[in-house]
């Protein structure tokens, strides 16, 4: 029935649901705890025009530390919350709380980065050799080197009064395509279920052709019925990323993503270049699916569905989170007790909230954060096995989150989503090994072997191909050019039309894939997939290969946080984001799937 029926939030099992109670037992405690928050705001201004004395910037530093972490605790309470049932006042009205709290509480501060760059640099050094600094040196650098783009203290005043604002544009979108956009239900040989953005993946990998098109094309006249909305909301989310970069003096939205992670634009543009510089092998796995369904020609609603003759229903009838777990902890072996045994607890416990209800946030995240768990948002299906590689994705970013929380300090316990997907991909990596390694049949590994195809090329191509439109339409915009719906839909057609090749028949609806994808309100994070799962292959790699210095390594990695910028943590680990050859690499190791694909389909059984 669970994956029949999308039950209310007030249905879902205690066991299946995460708990929060790590942050605060209930939401009282939660609204105890934002009191307690703006009283401590109050105290901000005593710290104003102190801060060049020594005591005082240490006093301000352990008020920030403390106010920081109570901070986090509320955010990630009330997110969590909301994203329980997007339609509900509770958790909505809880965030609306914590982020006019919050928006004020930052107005307050805009003052403290300022002053703390008009520090002479003779009297910081001091500071920052003080063994009394030692927890905040690495933030303390990393406010110094923002001193080129910090503003008066007025205009930081300004900013930060719009803060809230400035989130107004993905808030829209998420509350339009979780809550208010209707997209039925399909009647099924199994009977009539409902159409969602989470069953939607599910209905494109059915068999059944003609389910797929239905499916298809149900999904995308929601879409088309409220393409003018979504082009302006996103459009106005590119205008947004474009003004704040122009204010705080960066040449580009694009530089201004890309600066606090330290990396150069040129890492982002190699990406783009090495990718679209080996679509050979992409387009040579588009015409093998073609073939393989045995059709004329290749259509979108045909990308996602199983082919190579696997049998997956034979293969994976259904997969319980239970069943999962277990495969999960299997792969993840070569990592070592600790690191199994935590995460198999976690998941058999509450880190996760498992299923799908009405109204929740579709997709899957993890939220790590110092004082609670780290918490994993699920929409699991029990008959989609890409669900159970989604499941060991979020668990590689939750143990990253647990690693670093225990080995750094608040100040720098953060690591960048840079880092984070590699964790994340690692993990699957391991685990396609395991399946294909053990898989007992020919039909079984031709499934898994063309799983991981389909997996990479969603990680590696077409994410760069949405990093790709990004940088397009930033540029647009930041070139003069409204971003209307037709420009955006013609842009994003180009893009199909050169990574899908020219044996695919793009339908009419097929760009307006372009208005529903929610990372792009998070302006420049897309690629970060991509040299994800580029740094994951080698690591994996080099971990399976290797003994234990190479495991120590990748523990080291995991295990250092926000100590160092990305390209620097995963040197560390043993791989350099700064050259393009791990990408290229990446490309490879696609084109070597897409050969053994090949190879077992030519193969006796």
């Amino acid at each position: 029935m669970r994956n029949k029926e999308i039950p209310a939030r007030s249905g879902a099992a205690k066991a299946d649901t995460w708990d929060l109670s790590k942050l605060y037992a209930d939401d009282a405690a939660w609204a105890a705890g934002l009191t307690e928050y703006k009283k401590m705001a109050e105290r901000i201004p005593s710290f104003k025009g102190k801060l060049a004395e020594g005591g005082t910037l240490l006093a301000f530093m352990e008020f920030s530390r403390g106010f920081g972490i109570l901070e986090e605790r509320l955010a990630y309470y009330s997110e969590l919350r909301q994203c329980e049932d997007e339609g509900a006042n509770e958790g909505r009205a809880m965030t609306g709380r914590f982020l006019i709290a919050q928006a004020e509480a930052q107005t307050a501060l805009a003052w403290a980065n300022p002053e703390i760059q008009s520090i002479p640099d003779p009297l910081m050094s001091d500071f920052l050799d003080d063994g009394r600094f030692a927890e905040y040196r690495i933030l303390l650098l990393r406010i110094l080197r923002w001193k080129p783009y910090i503003l008066s203290e007025k205009e930081e005043r300004i900013i930060a009064l719009h803060s809230e604002a400035s989130q107004i544009t993905g808030e829209t979108f998420s509350v339009l395509t979780n809550v208010d956009i209707d997209f039925g239900t399909l009647e099924t040989p199994g009977g009539t279920l409902p159409l969602s953005q989470s069953t939607w993946t599910v209905f494109m990998e059915n068999p059944d052709r003609g389910l797929r098109e239905r499916a298809y094309k149900q999904f995308y006249s929601s879409f088309e019925g409220h393409k003018t909305t979504l082009a302006a909301l996103y459009g106005g989310s590119v205008k947004k990323d474009a003004i704040q970069a122009r204010v705080r003096g960066f040449k580009s939205a694009r530089e201004a993503a890309l600066f606090p992670d330290n990396v150069d634009t040129a890492v982002y543009d190699n990406l783009i270049d090495t990718v679209t510089g080996n679509l050979v092998p992409l387009h040579r796995y588009y015409d093998l699916r073609r073939r393989l369904l045995m059709l004329d020609e290749l259509r979108h609603w045909d990308v996602y569905a199983p082919i190579a003759g696997a049998n997956k229903d034979a293969a994976f009838k259904r997969t319980d989170w239970n069943e999962a777990v277990d495969l999960i902890s299997q792969a993840l072996s070569p990592l070592g007790d600790e690191y199994v045994d935590t995460l198999r607890n976690g998941l058999l416990g509450r880190w996760a909230d498992r299923y799908e209800n009405k109204c929740k946030r579709s997709g899957a995240f993890s939220a790590g954060s110092f004082s609670g768990d780290p918490y994993i948002l699920m929409n699991y299906k029990e008959d989609s096995i890409r669900d159970v590689f989604t499941l060991a994705h979020e668990g590689g970013h939750s143990m990253h989150s647990w690693y670093s929380a225990r080995n750094n300090p608040f100040a720098h316990y953060r690591y960048a989503i840079f880092e984070a997907e590699v964790a994340s991909t690692f993990n699957e990596e391991l685990l396609y090994r395991y399946l294909r390694d053990t898989a007992a049949t020919k039909d079984l590994k031709l499934y898994i072997v063309q799983k991981r195809a389909d997996d990479i090329l969603a990680t590696l191509y077409r994410q760069t191909m949405f990093a790709e439109y990004e940088k397009r339409t930033h540029e647009l915009e930041e070139g003069g050019t409204p971003l209307t719906a037709d420009v955006l839909r013609s842009e994003y057609r180009l893009l199909l039309e050169k990574y899908f090749g020219p044996g695919m028949k793009l339908e009419a609806e097929s760009d307006l894939e372009g208005l529903r994808i929610p990372h792009f309100y998070n302006a420049f994070y897309v690629y970060k997939y991509s040299t994800g799962i580029s740094a994951s292959l080698a690591l994996a790699e080099r971990v399976l290969s290797g003994g234990e210095t190479e495991r120590n390594d990748y523990f080291a990695f995991l295990k250092s946080g926000g100590s160092r910028f990305p390209i620097d943590s995963l040197k560390l680990a043993g791989v350099d984001m700064s050259d393009s050859a791990p990408v290229k690499a990446a490309c490879g190791v696609f084109e070597k799937l897409v050969n053994d694909l090949e190879t077992l389909l030519a193969s006796p059984a």
